[in-house]
């Protein structure tokens, strides 16, 4: 977890940073836009691979390196603000955070006996969001105060404390595709269903918030500012972290449920439904210019809703696919969390000029109102769900309830 937090950490530092070091060097917003879009571009694509990653070195190199590549490269901005620079380290470090949140997340599954996995992948949340809510500010206090080369060192060191603390996780290395086909053909059970048919309404769910959370998280501070000109910014600001805070408790809570239950998914619709009101609130707040302490109560009830559909989504992953292939889950909910974050960030930012914040966050409540329906669907067709082709035994037991 220690390995997790300086990572997330070194990350959160320079988030914030790189668009204003590029604007404050005269570059464009368009390349200040571009140094989060790359980075992420990288992130997607480097979280296709790392399961197969995993397969051929094991848990503890992949993780060390992710760790290393998503801090050391920040050295690289030392170098100056030209565009090819700073775009190439931003993709550098793309990759290592690719690698480390799918790699985490798997190595998560591994160790943990099922019964505690909810409170184990809450708990990875806590330490997280914990990393995130220090250091997003932390990095901006730090370059108003020693400057921008100096949060870029900070970063590196974390990055490089995070690899050393990877290199002291227990070796642990998934099934390679051949153990696996091998174990297959020496049991009698059929073959299983495609991932995708059983992981895609869990990653969806996920995706619908995270739309809304990558518009949030772009404009709810200049939203604020809109309501209150005086303090907005600061109040956005404090607004934000309550979105990760509530997210990070909730998400917590959600894992201690499902663990009790042992039922992941059902707090999923009612999360939804409690993301969807957050939007709402926001969207009418904004309208109708009503009270800004409004807006706090919606930034609490979307991160609340977001950190429980984050644990029940990758915990339904967890609970629907074969021990040997959570390195794969974690890699789909990743990829449709970050995917979600950027499609919001552009396809609903887009709305603003059109519709103001009020429509873009009306947008956004509506798209999570088409997850429910569609986690709802899933759900009445998972009362008759069969995971496996040709399962006789199954077919029987329907024949005899008729």
């Amino acid at each position: 977890m220690a390995a997790i937090a300086a990572a997330f950490g070194a990350w959160s530092l320079l988030l914030p940073l790189l668009p204003l070091a590029v604007l404050d060097n005269g570059g464009s917003a368009g390349l200040a836009g571009a140094t989060t879009g790359i980075f992420m571009a990288a992130t997607v694509l480097t979280q296709i691979v790392t399961p197969r990653l995993l397969r051929s070195f094991g848990y503890r190199p992949v993780m060390a390196g992710a760790a290393f590549m998503l801090g050391v490269p920040a050295l690289g901005h030392l170098l100056g603000m030209e565009p090819w620079l700073v775009l190439l380290f931003c993709a550098l470090r793309g990759v290592g955070f690719g690698a480390l949140t799918v790699a985490e997340s798997a190595l998560i599954a591994e160790l943990v006996p099922l019964r505690y996995l909810g409170k184990a992948t809450g708990m990875m949340g806590v330490f997280i969001g914990l990393s995130q809510m220090l250091f997003l500010p932390a990095g901006l206090a730090i370059e108003s105060a020693w400057g921008f080369s100096t949060a870029y060192i900070l970063a590196a060191a974390m990055g490089l404390f995070a690899a050393i603390m990877c290199i002291r996780l227990p070796r642990v290395r998934p099934e390679s595709k051949a153990d696996r086909a091998a174990a297959r053909e020496h049991t009698d059970g059929p073959p299983r269903v495609a991932m995708w048919k059983l992981v895609l309404v869990p990653a969806l769910s996920v995706t619908t918030l995270s739309m809304s959370y990558g518009l949030v998280s772009s404009f709810l501070p200049a939203s604020v500012r809109e309501i209150d000109p005086v303090t907005g910014a600061v109040l956005g600001g404090i607004m934000l972290s309550l979105v990760g805070g509530a997210a990070m408790v909730f998400r917590y809570a959600a894992g201690e449920f499902a663990d009790r239950t042992g039922r992941p998914g059902v707090l999923t619709i009612p999360a939804q439904i409690l993301g969807f009101a957050g939007m709402g609130l926001m969207a009418a707040t904004v309208a109708f210019g009503w009270s800004v302490w409004w807006l706090v109560l919606a930034a609490v009830a979307f991160g609340g809703a977001f950190g429980v559909i984050q644990n029940e989504a990758l915990l339904s992953m967890f609970n629907r696919l074969p021990r040997e292939n959570v390195s794969e889950a974690s890699a789909v909910w990743n990829i449709f969390y970050d995917s979600g974050t950027g499609l919001g960030s552009v396809v609903l930012a887009a709305l603003v000029p059109l519709w103001g914040y009020a429509g873009a966050y009306g947008a956004g409540a509506f798209i999570i109102i088409g997850g429910v329906a569609i986690t709802g669907l899933d759900r009445y067709l998972g009362a008759h769900r069969v995971t496996e082709y040709g399962n006789i035994k199954t077919r029987l037991k329907r024949l005899r309830k008729v």
